[in-house]
């Protein structure tokens, strides 16, 4: 029942894109994140990410990676387990100033019933006509980042390619460009990322029979036709202190704030064009072998029945353990409804294949 419900909200979204149009989620999985790390810290690690995780939060993290090659996997289901979201990524140090990532994300959810053909054209209704389909995005990255001849400065680039696709009913391939930079300081790192930097383009194609455009009109929906969907460039900034608590912990605590240019959002400064939510990590290392995270992010202001306004905040969780090239960690964050605390768990796997003498 709950994916024929996604269905219908699939075929109405479908229905409303226009010839060409700048949406305010368009492309809105990229912003979920990747890796356990940062989704323990709420996502703020755009000024200390340094690893193969760089190529998706900071393409300029990835020359503070260790070793030659790191490979990165991550699985997480949401919504009760409808929606699967896998990412996997590889980063290699081509020298000493310059390395590169390649990163795959997929979003989608499988096994939808397709019941526009559910009833013939006798009126009669005939569930040996129900299929299946999946609604499926996937982005597709590069990733390239250099030290600067001062090397506390490192820049980066990302050149992804975007496939979306419901079915057979609709296909769209997108292009964006992404670009970041880091600045270590003694104790403090500095980072921004510019995504879509170039406006992310997708091209969307329909392919629809005489069946699906009658299941269309009857439900009030308009035949959708060939259209161009943009997103819009987003501005995160990021700042990080790291230190020693003691000669076996460490501490590392960093802010970020996410600037949109699509228009007012419910977040903490909601305007428009310009919209701006903050959100911060903390990490507690011991030797740097066992990791206890935690983060306060997505500001919401709550309308309640009696029209008053309550500001909440989503508290992520996490942790990890480094045992030798082998890292794991886990987050436990709320990617649901505030006050229905609909918590998602998610695993990551880092694997750091270091220099052989």
């Amino acid at each position: 029942m709950r994916k024929l419900i996604l269905f219908c909200l699939l075929l109405s979204a479908i229905s409303s894109t226009t010839y060409s149009q700048s949406r305010k989620y368009s492309n809105e999985f990229l912003s979920l994140g990747v890796g356990s790390r940062a989704f323990g810290m709420s996502n703020s690690v755009v000024a200390s990410t340094g690893d193969v995780h760089s190529g998706y939060w900071n393409p300029a993290g990835l020359t503070q990676m260790t070793g030659n090659l790191q490979v990165g996997l991550m699985h997480a289901e949401y919504f009760g387990d409808i929606a699967k979201y896998d990412y996997g990524a590889l980063a290699y140090k081509i020298d000493d100033k310059s390395n590169m990532a390649f990163s795959v994300i997929r979003f989608g959810v499988d096994d939808i019933p397709n019941t526009t053909e559910l009833i013939d054209a006798g009126g009669n209704i005939n569930y040996d006509r129900i299929s299946s389909f999946s609604a499926v995005d996937y982005a597709f990255m590069a990733s390239y980042a250099r030290k600067m001849k001062d090397e506390r400065l490192s820049i980066g680039a990302n050149v992804k390619v975007i496939e979306r696709s419901v079915g057979d009913f609709a296909q769209a391939w997108g292009f964006g460009l992404d670009f970041g930079v880091q600045y270590k300081l003694a104790h403090f790192s500095f980072g921004a990322m510019a995504r879509d930097i170039s406006t992310t383009f997708n091209t969307w194609s329909y392919n629809l029979d005489d069946a699906t455009k009658d299941a269309f009109i009857r439900t009030g929906n308009e035949i959708p036709e060939n259209s161009i969907e943009i997103t819009n460039p987003k501005l995160i900034l990021g700042a990080a202190y790291q230190t020693k608590i003691t000669s076996k912990f460490g501490l590392l605590a960093e802010v970020n704030t996410d600037i949109s240019t699509d228009g007012q959002r419910n977040v903490l400064i909601s305007a428009d064009p310009f919209s701006i939510d903050p959100h911060i990590g903390l990490e507690i290392d011991y030797r740097k072998m066992a990791y206890l995270r935690t983060g306060i992010g997505n500001i919401q202001k709550i309308k309640d029945f009696d029209g008053s306004e309550t500001t909440n905040v989503q508290p992520n969780f996490g942790v990890g353990v480094k045992i030798k090239n082998v890292s794991i960690d886990y987050a436990l964050t709320n990617i649901g409804n505030l006050s229905d605390a609909l918590y998602s768990n998610i695993f990551s796997l880092r694997i750091d294949f270091s220099p052989k003498n």
